[in-house]
């Protein structure tokens, strides 16, 4: 079977609650280690949309948002809520997962990707 369309290899980090702040918020860290060691993942297959960058408020004259939504294929079944995903070159970068993703119906998606995650990254 030939295959078309293919994907990027992509990390995962996902979020690690530690101590309580003075105020009682749950700390929220990253791991900081590259992609296979604890607390990350590589996930493979993964296709890449790019959205729009859009200028930040007047207050951040320098600053720019850039989105992607990233297709993950349907052998990835994890939560995505709270992650970092890293992007190879020529999106390179860790961008953060906004909310928390839900993966199509399979029946209704006959390739193989199931789940739009869309992320995004702030510079400036």
């Amino acid at each position: 079977m030939i295959t078309l369309i293919k994907g990027i290899s992509v990390g995962v980090y996902y979020p690690i609650e530690s101590e309580k702040d003075r105020f009682g918020n749950t700390i929220i860290t990253y791991p900081s280690g590259p992609v296979g060691t604890t607390g990350t993942e590589a996930v493979e297959n993964v296709l890449v949309s790019p959205g729009p960058t859009n200028d930040l408020e007047a207050s951040r004259p320098e600053g720019v948002s850039v989105a992607f939504t990233l297709h993950f294929p349907k052998t990835f079944n994890k939560s995505l809520e709270g992650c970092n995903i890293e992007l190879p070159a020529p999106y390179a970068g860790m961008y953060h997962v906004i909310g928390d993703p839900k993966p199509y119906m399979d029946a209704n998606t006959p390739t193989k990707w199931h789940m739009p995650v869309e992320v995004e990254k702030a510079h400036g």
